[in-house]
C-alpha cells in the first residue's frame, strides 16, 4: 500500500462517514446541509478568488437539494475578534439551522466559535461559569478546555451544526476540536479546545486547491508538519505513540516529498498528497497536542503567519527536547535525508548531535524554499520574546506547556530558565544557547 493509500485508510478509519474527502467531492455539500433542515448560512471566505468557484458549486448544491441559503462573509487571518462578533450577530439574526463554513482555518475557526457564542446567552454563561455578567457576553470565558462541553451538559443545549468545508492545505480546522481567535490590539491569539466545537459535518475537495497561491501552500505545509511533528515529539510513554508514529511516517513524508512539486508544477497528485498530508496533522492534534512552537506562534500573529511562526520555532524545540524523542528522531530524519536536507551519516549520530541534524534539516528546508529560518531574519523583535514568554504564563495557555515532552512549569521558573534559551537561539540561530535538561521528566 502506498502512501496515498495508507493516508486514506487512515483518515477514514478516524473520521469514517463524517468526512467527505478526496476529489470531486464538493456537491455532497447540499445533501450535507439537508440532513440538517431547509435553512443554512454559508459563512464564506473572500480572501482569494478562487473561493467564488467552490462557492458557486455549492450554492448550485443546496438549491438542488431544495436547501435555502444566506450568504456572509467569512473571518481575515488568524480570525481577528471583531469577525467573530459580526459573524456571531449574523447568525443570531438569521437563526439557521445549519452553518456552512467555506474557507481555511480562520473562517472554519470563526464558525466554530461563533456558533457557540449564538447558542448560549450571557445569563447561562454568567450562571453556570459562576462570573460576572459582563464577562459572560464576551468569548473570553471559552479559552482553555473543556468549557463549551461542561456548558451543553449543564444547559442541554448543543451549538448549532457545523458543515467544515476546507478550502487550503494546512490547519486541518476542519476536523479538529480547536479554535484560534486573534485580540489584534493585544497582538496575541489564544485557544478554545472542546470535543463539543468538532465540525459535525466535513468536507475538502482536494482539487479546490489546484492555483492556490506559492505563500498559503508553503504556510499551510509547515502547519500540517508542525502539527505532526509536536504531537509525535511529545508522544512519549503515551498509549498512542504507535498511531502517532504511523501519522508522522506518512504524513510528514507526503508534505516534504510533494511540496515542491505543488508550488512548481501544480499537479492533481502532489495537491491530493499535501491535502492528505496535512489532514493526518488534524488526526495527530485530535490525539495528542501541539506544544511550545504553537505557544511561541500565538504571539507573533503582527509578524507572522501561523505556519511560518510555528516552523521557524520548531528546530529550536526539537534540540531543547533531544534526550526524550531519541525514537522520533530517527523516525523523521531518514525523510529529511531522503529529501536532500541531512547529509550526515545518521548511522552515527545519536541524542543532541542527532537532533541537531534534524534541526539543521528542517531549516536546510525552509531555506531551499527561501523562508527565514530565525525569528530575528523574519523581523521578530525582542518586544515580541518578552511578549512570548509573558503568554507561556498565560493558565489558558497552560495545556501547550503540558504537552511537551520536557514539561515546563511556570509557577518554577522554567520559562526563564529553560524557554528563555530556546526563544533566543531561535532569534540568533545560535543552537548552542539552548540548555539540556536530561534530569526532567
Amino acid at each position: 500500500m502506498d502512501e496515498i493509500q495508507t493516508a486514506r485508510k487512515l483518515i477514514f478509519e478516524w473520521k469514517g462517514d463524517s468526512y467527505v474527502f478526496g476529489e470531486g467531492v464538493l456537491e455532497k455539500v447540499g445533501e450535507l446541509a439537508k440532513d440538517y433542515g431547509g435553512s443554512t448560512l454559508m459563512i464564506a471566505s473572500s480572501a482569494h478568488d478562487w473561493i467564488k468557484k467552490p462557492l458557486s458549486r455549492i450554492l448550485g448544491s443546496l438549491e438542488e437539494g431544495g436547501v435555502k441559503y444566506d450568504i456572509v462573509l467569512g473571518a481575515r487571518p488568524n480570525c481577528p475578534l471583531n469577525d467573530l462578533y459580526r459573524i456571531a450577530y449574523h447568525i443570531a439574526l438569521h437563526r439557521p439551522q445549519s452553518l456552512i463554513a467555506l474557507g481555511g482555518g480562520s473562517t472554519i475557526d470563526a464558525v466554530k466559535a461563533a456558533s457557540v457564542l449564538a447558542t448560549y446567552s450571557p445569563a447561562e454563561v454568567s450562571r453556570t461559569l459562576g462570573i460576572s455578567w459582563d464577562k459572560a457576553c464576551t468569548i473570553d470565558p471559552y479559552f482553555g478546555t473543556g468549557v463549551v462541553s461542561m456548558l451543553r451538559e449543564k444547559t442541554g443545549k448543543d451549538i448549532l451544526p457545523v458543515i467544515a468545508v476546507q478550502t487550503a492545505s494546512g490547519s486541518a480546522a476542519h476536523l479538529t476540536k480547536y479554535s484560534n481567535v486573534t485580540d489584534p490590539l493585544a497582538g496575541q491569539k489564544k485557544l478554545i479546545v472542546d470535543e463539543a466545537i468538532v465540525p459535525k459535518r466535513a468536507v475538502f475537495d482536494y482539487l479546490v486547491t489546484l492555483g492556490a497561491p506559492r505563500d498559503l501552500t508553503l504556510d499551510g505545509a509547515f502547519d500540517g508538519i508542525s502539527h505532526i511533528w509536536e504531537v509525535f515529539m511529545g508522544a512519549t510513554g503515551k498509549s498512542y505513540y504507535n498511531r502517532v508514529k504511523e501519522i508522522a511516517r506518512v504524513g510528514i513524508r507526503l508534505i516534504v516529498k510533494n511540496l515542491r512539486l505543488a508550488i512548481e508544477e501544480d499537479d492533481v497528485y502532489s495537491r491530493v498528497a499535501l491535502g492528505l498530508g496535512t489532514d493526518l496533522g488534524g488526526y495527530a492534534i485530535m490525539i495528542g497536542g501541539t506544544s511550545g512552537p504553537h505557544l511561541g506562534s500565538f504571539s507573533l500573529v503582527d509578524v507572522l503567519t501561523h505556519g511560518r511562526a510555528c516552523a521557524i520555532l520548531n528546530p529550536y524545540y526539537t534540540v531543547f527536547f533531544a534526550s526524550k524523542i531519541e525514537d522520533q528522531l530517527s523516525t523523521i530524519a531518514p525523510i529529511l535525508q531522503e529529501a536532500g536536507f541531512i547529509r550526515e551519516d545518521l548511522r552515527t549520530i545519536g541524542g543532541r548531535k542527532l537532533a541537531e541534524a534534524v534541526a539543521r534539516g528542517f531549516l536546510s528546508l525552509y531555506r531551499s524554499f527561501g523562508i527565514p529560518t530565525t525569528l530575528g531574519e523574519a523581523g521578530v523583535s525582542r518586544a515580541h520574546l518578552e511578549r512570548m514568554l509573558f503568554a507561556a504564563k498565560d493558565p489558558q495557555l497552560k495545556m501547550k506547556l503540558l504537552n511537551m515532552p520536557i514539561p515546563l512549569d511556570p509557577e518554577g521558573g522554567d520559562i526563564e530558565r529553560y524557554m528563555k534559551g530556546v526563544l533566543e537561539a531561535a532569534f540568533t540561530g545560535d543552537l548552542s544557547l539552548i540548555e539540556d535538561v536530561k534530569s526532567r521528566s
